[in-house]
């Protein structure tokens, strides 16, 4: 085995031109992917997050809403219990499709003389075992945060008191002018809009996101709607279909994008160490021929030529994976600004890198090694002489 190694390694500087082209292919091939595959991944994430703050693409309702009535009002009248939201997040990871639940009051109420939204939040959940940051704002009980539109028309500014059904609040924050029905909503924590409303552990909906992963000719909401039948049967659910189709477009135009580099990479670096290691092995036919008449056989000039590609890959492993995780981190995070945090040295990529890079040089040195060994020596020697 030393003396194999030795000879391996004399072979590499013998022929060093040849082995650092392999080298340079096969290390940028490993770079690529490498860094292919962070990007890829910072990608779905950025996607996530920014769709993700388009707004919820669900909305489960009360099952007796009249759906004429709610596209009307923009809200349901008749209500869940606040335990729903338990519930459904009891259910995530098994059966359940769908994250980010926030349990929602709702109801037009007159403030100050002029009609608005009164919007209660309850607590985003994630389920049991995420990791997601919840979605939305939190609003802390006792405040309110007020549309542009509703704050200019009471004069309301950060501090000032409003009044709400009798109950009194702090304005925490006017929201910026959305050019929306958001400019005459008053948010509310759930807890201060179940008691102006008088409707203590009640809810009129619950938003939320779905998280299926199909594919474009999929449609997730039968799936959604049997999942929602098997824990709260008493509800609902409306899709909305233009956000959600935004999210599955991203998605899937990343894992395109994934699919096309990945396999592209590979067909290139495969046929440049092909082409490599034939002119290698015809540029040396005369030296391979004395091999052979000196009484080298062809398990051991096959051994050399192929160890040699695996000495290489193991190499341009390494330097592949530095290289590739070295470009993502740097160009990442002004790619992907919004989740450039969570854009770090992925070490479960390191292993595939060392042992799938030589098995991939050795696949690709396999059939100029069969041509070396299937070589006549006398022949070749004839012909150089």
């Amino acid at each position: 085995m030393n003396s194999l190694l030795r000879n391996i390694l004399r072979e590499g500087w013998h022929s060093r031109l040849n082995a650092s082209l392999v080298l340079f292919a096969l290390t940028g091939a490993v770079a690529l992917l490498i860094t292919v595959r962070l990007l890829t991944a910072a990608a779905e994430r950025e996607t996530r997050r920014v769709v993700r703050d388009m707004g919820f693409n669900l909305r489960i309702l009360p099952k007796d809403t009249d759906p004429e009535r709610f596209f009307l009002e923009g809200f349901s009248e008749n209500t869940l219990p606040a335990e729903a939201v338990a519930r459904l997040a009891a259910g995530a990871g098994t059966f359940i499709t769908f994250n980010h639940l926030t349990p929602v009051l709702e109801r037009r109420v007159r403030v100050g003389g002029h009609e608005c939204l009164l919007t209660g939040l309850g607590d985003t959940v994630v389920g049991p075992g995420e990791k997601k940051q919840p979605m939305g704002f939190r609003i802390s009980p006792g405040t309110a945060q007020v549309g542009n539109i509703l704050a200019e028309r009471l004069n309301l500014k950060p501090g000032d008191p409003v009044t709400v059904n009798g109950r009194s609040l702090r304005v925490e924050r006017v929201l910026v002018e959305a050019g929306t029905e958001e400019d005459v909503r008053l948010y509310t924590a759930l807890s201060d809009a179940q008691a102006a409303l008088g409707l203590p552990g009640r809810i009129s909906e619950i938003k939320a996101i779905d998280c299926l992963c199909l594919t474009a000719d999929q449609d997730p909401l039968p799936k959604i709607r049997e999942a929602l039948v098997r824990v709260l049967p008493e509800a609902r659910v409306i899709q909305m279909r233009t956000l959600a189709d935004a999210r599955a477009k991203q998605r899937q135009a990343s894992e395109r994008v994934s699919a096309f580099a990945v396999p592209m990479t590979l067909l290139v670096s495969a046929v440049w160490i092909l082409v490599l290691a034939v002119l290698n092995v015809r540029q040396r036919r005369v030296e391979i021929g004395l091999w052979r008449a000196l009484g080298k056989g062809s398990l051991s000039i096959a051994a050399l030529i192929l160890g040699k590609a695996v000495v290489l890959g193991v190499f341009a492993g390494l330097l592949g994976g530095v290289l590739g995780t070295a470009v993502a981190l740097h160009w990442g995070p002004t790619l992907f600004p919004v989740t450039a945090a969570s854009l770090k040295l992925d070490p479960s990529l390191l292993l595939p890198a060392l042992t799938l890079t030589p098995l991939f040089a050795a696949v690709s040195s396999f059939l100029p090694a069969m041509m070396a060994v299937s070589q006549d020596p006398a022949e070749t020697l004839r012909a150089d002489g």
